[in-house]
């Protein structure tokens, strides 16, 4: 009987260390040459294309991941094939030992159970003989190399290990498969032989490992071409992916060529916004419409700018010319008869020309000081319903023939298609009263209502009326708003959320309706810019500098608010102003029974806790050629005597 032995294995396997490089002290290369040959290599890589370097890192990539994954199916393979292997020797120990003979009598001894071979040592490892020596085919005769007669070496009791082929030729020359074959190594175990307990042998068993290692050899060249037609199709698809993913930024880069040509139109196509190409090409796009938008406020500007000057040089000259042609003419006939009659006249003109130079002026530095923030004092309590009434008389003392109404702003919720809109209602103005400055207030109204009797026939009727509404806007986004009707239209959205909610601010809204010839749609926005007249040309009959509705623009954006002109339901021209009163306050908490909470203010129905507490006409103000207001407006006699509107 065989009996596994029980002593631990040692090997004996040799391990390498690897070569150490011995320490000179001294640096292979300079940190010079190294930066340099950093920066090379740095500067080479980034001239390589984005979409070579990813096809290249997804190659490479797969190849590291076949060649591991290959490896790694080797080695278990070959580890389960060792271990099979050992199982079978060591299983069928007893049947082979004790079948030698009819397997050495066997006709085919190179298949099946014959493929063992068995070598018989006694106790002291000598060789006794080697009953079974496989023969391949040719006559060619394998045999593992084992240790030499009389000792073990390392081999331990039990323990397979794996050694080298022995080959013996019959002669002839064998084909180069069969030599392979006979090559292969051994896995051989030694066991002890043991009777009645009594160690009497040492036997050597073994199988080759031909089949495994051709299985092996055929599972290896399997993965090769498996995974070299992975890492091939892997490529070409890897290839096709980036180029189709980076097809968009060769767009971008056609875009921004051409956006570099002048074409500032040009847009980038929008992609799904939740990729990363997407949100580069919408905040481009984004940034490309406010680089046009930019583009555009600044050319507009420009002419703007060219325009203003050109503009008030020719104001400016108009009444210097004046001014020196009649300086002129005096002195050409203050020696003829009746000089001081015609002096009397010349003078009169420089007057009256310098006087119109005066209100250009100090037009123009009221402009000045109001885009500086100066100029404005917003502290001051108003009282916007003694401004609008005051203007109303003075228009009527104008225009006694013109029909003016006064009544209150109403505001009517959207209905169905119909938008929301302000409407006049036939009522007394209502008492409003505010922060702001007084005098510029005024020079707003009075500068509105000037343009009405200068722009509109003398017996056109006009409605003038105010408001006070509620809108979920603050005042800041308000000022922002362009003098356009689009924004007058997003107020009244507001004002409809507003109103519904009852939370946001408190507004007051100033209309003046006239009913003259209007101003077409295309039109309206520009009646706030400076020089901005009805008729351009210089020879024109009527009008002003074109400053007054500037000032009265710069006035209300000073105060946080807004202005737009719009069209008058049956044809004319609607101003209409908003300014801010304050914010919209939070009912208090009323305490059990009904009474107000400790420490909250009453407020009494019906009235606004800045409304005065009357709401009296304020008397006519003095000429003021500096803020254009309306001049002295008295009664006396039945008659109005007027003085003249200061307007630019």
């Amino acid at each position: 009987m065989v009996k596994e032995g029980t002593a631990a294995h040692g090997t004996g396997a040799d391990t390498s260390v690897p070569p150490t490089v011995p320490g000179s002290g001294k640096p292979s290369k300079t940190p010079g040459k190294e930066s340099a040959i950093r920066r090379i290599v740095r500067e080479r890589w980034n001239a390589i294309s984005l979409s070579t370097k990813l096809v290249t890192t997804l190659l490479v990539l797969l190849t590291i991941g076949v060649a591991g994954i290959s490896f790694s199916i080797r080695q278990l393979v070959s580890n389960y094939l060792l271990e099979k292997v050992d199982a079978q020797i060591v299983q069928q120990a007893n049947l082979v030992f004790q079948n030698i003979n009819s397997l050495r009598d066997s006709d085919t001894n190179s298949s099946g159970m014959t493929s063992y071979f068995l070598q018989i040592r006694d106790t002291d490892a000598n060789i006794l003989t080697t009953p079974l020596k496989p023969t391949i085919a040719e006559g060619v005769v394998s045999e593992p190399i084992l240790p030499a007669s009389g000792t073990m070496g390392n081999v331990v009791f039990g323990e397979p290990f794996t050694t080298s082929a022995i080959v013996h030729l019959s002669g002839e020359i064998p084909s180069r498969s069969t030599l392979s074959t006979a090559r292969a190594p051994w896995r051989v175990v030694a066991m002890r032989v043991m009777q009645n307990d009594n160690f009497v042998n040492i036997v050597f068993i073994g199988l080759p490992l031909g089949d495994s290692i051709d299985t092996i050899s055929s599972l290896t060249r399997y993965c090769i071409m498996v995974g070299t037609a992975v890492v091939l199709l892997g490529g070409v698809l890897g290839m096709l992916v980036v180029q189709g993913t980076l097809a968009p930024l060769k767009r971008i880069e056609k875009t921004a060529a051409k956006i570099a040509a002048g074409d500032l139109k040009q847009r980038i196509p929008a992609t799904p916004e939740n990729t990363e190409i997407g949100s580069l090409s919408a905040s481009l796009n984004a940034m490309l419409a406010r680089i046009e938008r930019s583009f555009h406020e600044q050319q507009e500007t420009t002419d703007k700018m060219k325009r203003f000057v050109s503009d008030a040089s020719h104001e400016l000259r108009t009444p210097l010319a004046a001014i020196h042609g009649y300086a002129e003419l005096y002195k050409m006939q203050r020696d003829m008869p009746g000089a001081l009659e015609r002096a009397d006249e010349s003078i009169a003109h420089i007057e009256a020309s310098s006087s119109r130079m005066t209100v250009l002026v100090e037009d123009l530095l009221s402009l000045a000081r109001l885009d500086e923030g100066r100029g404005i004092d917003i502290t001051q309590q108003v009282n916007l319903t003694a401004i609008v009434k005051d203007a109303a008389d003075d228009l009527h003392a104008l225009d006694p023939e013109r029909g003016i109404t006064c009544g209150a702003v109403g505001f009517m919720p959207r209905q169905g298609d119909e938008p929301s809109r302000l409407m006049f209602e036939l009522k007394d103005l209502p008492a409003i009263t505010l922060h702001g400055d007084a005098s510029r207030l005024r020079q707003v109204v009075t500068n509105i209502v000037g343009n009405i009797h200068r722009y509109t026939p003398a017996d056109s009727p006009v409605e003038v009326s105010m408001g006070e509404v509620i809108a979920s806007i603050g005042g800041d986004s308000l000022g922002r708003m362009p003098a356009t009707e689009q924004s007058l239209r997003h107020f009244l959205d507001a004002v409809e959320v507003g109103q519904s909610v009852h939370v946001g601010m408190r507004y007051a809204v100033v209309r003046f309706s006239d009913h003259g010839p209007g101003v077409p749609a295309e039109s309206r926005a520009r009646i706030f810019e400076r020089f901005y007249t009805a008729d351009p040309s210089r020879a024109r009959q009527k009008g002003g500098t074109g400053l007054g509705m500037a000032i009265v623009e710069s006035v209300v954006k000073a105060h946080h608010g807004f202005i737009c002109a719009c069209q008058t339901d049956g044809g004319g021209l609607t101003i209409v102003v908003v300014l801010p009163i304050a914010p919209v306050e939070i009912p208090a908490m009323s305490a059990p029974g009904g009474k107000p909470a400790k420490g909250a203010k009453q407020q009494k129905s019906g009235k606004s806790l800045f409304a005065p507490k009357s709401a009296k006409s304020a008397k006519p103000s003095k000429p003021d050629s500096r803020t254009g207001e309306v001049s002295n407006v008295s009664r006396s006699a039945g008659r109005y005597a007027i003085g003249r509107i200061g307007m630019a």
